[in-house]
């Protein structure tokens, strides 16, 4: 791993809530569930083979079954699709500027386009992570911007617009965003 940046550094130590205790304001997980309180931070990235699809303006963008599942203290996880099992062809640089992660780096983002419709900045990838190499090329979907689904389940969008967390029925929260 190459030296972190001042920000990344900074970044990594203002958290109050690391998953090591569940806060009083969380919800108890019932049988089958998992709350995103109990998630580790630093992140925990796992391989996920429950089947993953991704639609926009009529088009299937990705279907995969080898996605990696980012699981971060108070967050829904972020799914990570490899880049062969995402249609390419309909995503386009956005050239607009990028986030950064203190975990990730910094991000590219990709508008995805259909026949008739575009969204802009619905995907993004991270070129060089800092700590996660296995994520590098893949590819995640806002899914307030693209129809998402895990395994025929519709995901809801994690709240607040600015984070790509995807909700499915076993999680519950609080989750960041709300």
């Amino acid at each position: 791993m190459t030296k972190l940046p001042e920000w990344a550094r900074r970044g990594r130590m203002g958290w109050a809530h690391t998953g090591a205790q569940r806060p009083a304001f969380a919800v108890t997980p019932g049988p089958g569930q998992e709350s995103v309180w109990d998630y580790p931070r630093p992140p925990r990235l796992e391989a996920d083979t429950r089947e993953i699809v991704v639609r926009f303006d009529g088009v299937e963008i990705a279907r995969t079954s080898a996605a990696l599942r980012m699981l971060e203290t108070s967050h829904p996880p972020t799914f990570y699709l490899p880049p062969a099992d995402v249609d390419t062809s309909c995503l386009v640089a956005s050239g607009t500027s990028a986030s950064r992660c203190e975990w990730k780096g910094t991000a590219a983002y990709s508008d995805v386009v259909g026949p008739e419709r575009r969204a802009s900045r619905a995907a993004w990838t991270y070129p060089e992570p800092f700590d996660y190499r296995e994520i590098a090329g893949y590819f995640a979907f806002y899914p307030t911007l693209v129809e998402c689904f895990v395994d025929g389940a519709r995901v809801r969008p994690q709240p607040g617009g600015f984070y790509g967390g995807w909700i499915t029925p076993e999680l519950v929260g609080p989750f960041k965003g709300e």
